[in-house]
C-alpha cells in the first residue's frame, strides 16, 4: 500500500475557467452563463457573478469565499417543494 494519496483536481470546465481568467485580466464584472453545474468554486471566482442553468432558466449567482470548494449545482436548485395535498388519505390507510 502506497504512503502517499494522489488527490484529484477538482472539475472546472474549460469555458468557465477561460472566461473567469480572461475578466480578471480585465478587471471587469460580467454575469458568465454555464450549464456546468458539476464544476467546483476555486478562489479565483470570487466575486463573479455566474448564471447557473437549473433546466428551467440560468439563476444568477454571486460567489462568496463561504462556497468555495463546493459545486455550482448546490446553489440553483431544480425542484421547488410546492407542499403536500391537503386532503392526501392515502398515506393513512
Amino acid at each position: 500500500m502506497r504512503d502517499t494519496f494522489i488527490k484529484k483536481k477538482p472539475f472546472i470546465a474549460n469555458h468557465l475557467l477561460r472566461q473567469i481568467y480572461k475578466l480578471n485580466t480585465k478587471a471587469e464584472k460580467e454575469t458568465i452563463l454555464t450549464w456546468s453545474r458539476a464544476s467546483t468554486i476555486i478562489p479565483i471566482m470570487i466575486g463573479h457573478t455566474i448564471s447557473i442553468y437549473n433546466g428551467r432558466g440560468h439563476l444568477p449567482i454571486y460567489i462568496t469565499d463561504r462556497m468555495v470548494g463546493h459545486k455550482l449545482g448546490e446553489f440553483a436548485p431544480t425542484l421547488n417543494f410546492q407542499g403536500h395535498a391537503k386532503n392526501d388519505n392515502r398515506s393513512r390507510r
